[in-house]
């Protein structure tokens, strides 16, 4: 008995000897194929050509900052990845990306990310400190936001449009370039990436989730009307004017009641001055009517007013009541920015009428969606 208890504690401890060998020999292997990994990966990094990129320019022509100083902001960039935002306030496409570039911002700001907000307006009201500084409180913009009244800085990047995205790695080489919305899984797919080339630059560890950011995404008609302008200079070429008496630069116009509303296009009704950027109602009240096509309507607008707001010659309704409306169907115009007027499930064609009772009021676009 006790030769085979003696046989069965010497057969364990060689069993426990060859499962402690195998061990440490899958960890050998598991480790050789880390380290193998990470050297692939630091490998594939350090060769990267990048002689086919540009160097992000240099923020100029800043007449305001916003979350950050001009020292801390310099300071900040340096070997981070930076997403430069070129947006403005009034504009219905930036708006629609901001949640995204704010959830990038709270998500990847400890892991190097730096998301800078560059503010180039294209009204004068948005040059406006407090008018900026309100929409970066709305809009709940945590990251640097600095003003670029002069288009300095737009220039700087060779930039045309808004919104703009641009993407430079943490040597300041700018490898991603994305205009308007969309897009936002490939965008999100680039910052991931070039913040881990920067950990294996800097030799960090860094959380390597790929989930990301989910919001639904603004889904546009596929047959809308074009954004109309209704200041003169911004209206050239455009034929979005459907009034028979036209533009009059810098002089008050008398637009009559039109006999026919061509799809596309706006009508003023009633005495208004012809602006660069806009019109603005001269007489004591007056009318905008518009036959549009699409889900959204909105309108870029300034200086105190009431809007009555009617669809098809009636109030508008619960269903089509855009998010700016109250119950009765009007507007207060408040700050001078973007409203949403028209905000329904499908796209369809209407024929938009905006009452006006008091001078005064500016409008500058029309917006769809």
């Amino acid at each position: 008995m006790k030769s085979e208890i003696k046989t069965a504690i010497i057969f364990g401890m060689i069993i426990i000897g060859i499962v402690g060998t195998i061990s440490v020999l899958l960890s050998s292997i598991n480790s050789d194929i880390e380290t193998s990994d990470s050297s692939l990966e630091t490998n594939a990094v350090n060769n990267i050509d990048k002689s086919k990129f540009k160097k992000a320019p240099q923020i100029v022509g800043i007449a305001n900052y916003f979350n950050t100083t001009p020292e801390e902001l310099a300071k900040e960039m340096k070997g981070k990845v930076v997403l430069y935002d070129i947006w403005t306030y009034s504009c219905i496409n930036c708006v629609r990306t901001l949640p995204y570039i704010v959830a990038w911002n709270e998500k990847y700001s400890d892991e190097g990310l730096l998301i800078i907000g560059i503010h180039s307006p294209e009204f004068e009201f948005e040059k406006i400190p407090e008018n900026v500084k309100s929409a970066i409180i709305k809009h709940g913009i945590k990251y640097p936001v600095v003003m670029d009244n002069d288009m300095a800085t737009w220039k700087a990047f060779e930039n045309r449009y808004w919104p703009r995205k641009y993407i430079a790695d943490d040597e300041g080489y700018i490898r991603y370039d994305h205009i308007g919305e969309g897009d936002y899984k490939e965008t999100e797919k680039v910052i991931q990436s070039l913040l881990k080339e920067r950990a294996i630059n800097l030799g960090l560890q860094i959380n390597s989730t790929e989930k990301l950011v989910d919001i639904k995404e603004f889904e546009h008609s596929n047959f809308r009307t074009p954004e109309l302008y209704f200041g003169y200079d911004f209206a050239q070429g455009r034929n979005q004017l459907g009034s028979n008496e036209g533009f009059s630069p810098e002089k008050t116009v008398t637009y009559s009641e039109p006999n026919n509303i061509e799809l596309h296009k706006f009508y003023p009704v009633g005495e208004w001055k012809n602006l660069e950027d806009s019109m603005e109602l001269v007489s004591s009240n007056g009318s905008i009517k518009l036959h549009y096509n699409a889900k959204e309507v909105n309108i870029v607008t300034s200086n105190m007013a009431k809007l009555e707001i009617l669809l098809d010659g009636l109030p508008i309704s619960k269903d089509y009541a855009g998010t700016d409306v109250n119950e009765e169907g009007k507007i207060t115009v408040s700050e001078a920015g973007l409203y949403n007027i028209v905000n329904s499930n499908e796209p369809s064609s209407h024929i938009l009428e905006i009452k006006i009772n008091e001078p005064g009021f500016q409008i500058y676009t029309f917006t769809f969606g």
